[in-house]
C-alpha cells in the first residue's frame, strides 16, 4: 500500500460469539471491560458488542453475534466455533486501498467498499494473509 494509505493501527479485534451477554460474563464481569455499546447492524446481519481499550483512540475488541439464522457468520460459527473472527487494520482512504489490493492482485472479497458498524469496509480473504481474515475500515468521520 502506498505510504500515505498504510494502516495506521488496529482498530478491533472480533471474537464471534454465539452470545453477547453469556460472553460478556467474562470479559465485563472478570475482566473488568465495560462496553461502551452494544449495536444491531442490521446491514450485515449481527449484533455488536465494542469493549474499549486503551482509553481514547485506543483499540477494542468486538464481541459479533450473528443476528439471523441465514447470516453467513452462522454458518462460519456452525464451521469453526467461537474466537477469532477476524482482524480490523484502520487506513485512511478505503476506495484507495481497495484500488492497491485489486492491482497487487489481494484476495479481496468485496469489489466496492460495504457499509461497516462504523464505517466502511473491505475484507480480505485469508488465503493471502497467512489464515487470518481481514477488514481494511475508513472510520466515520
Amino acid at each position: 500500500m502506498s505510504a500515505e494509505n498504510t494502516p495506521k493501527r488496529i482498530d478491533h479485534v472480533a471474537i464471534i460469539v454465539r452470545n453477547i451477554e453469556q460472553a460478556l460474563t467474562f470479559y465485563r464481569d472478570t475482566l473488568g471491560i465495560e462496553p461502551r455499546e452494544i449495536k444491531e447492524v442490521p446491514s450485515e446481519q449481527v449484533r455488536i458488542a465494542f469493549l474499549p481499550m486503551g482509553g481514547p483512540g485506543g483499540s477494542e475488541i468486538e464481541l459479533i453475534e450473528p443476528a439471523a439464522t441465514n447470516a453467513s457468520l452462522l454458518k462460519f460459527l456452525e464451521k469453526r466455533g467461537e474466537g477469532l473472527h477476524h482482524i480490523c487494520l484502520e487506513v485512511e482512504h478505503i476506495d484507495k486501498a481497495l484500488q492497491e489490493m485489486q492491482t497487487q492482485e489481494a484476495p479481496v472479497l468485496d469489489q466496492q467498499p460495504r457499509l461497516a458498524a462504523e464505517g466502511r469496509a473491505v475484507f480480505i480473504h485469508p488465503k493471502g494473509t497467512n489464515g487470518v481474515l481481514l477488514e481494511l475500515l475508513e472510520k466515520n468521520k
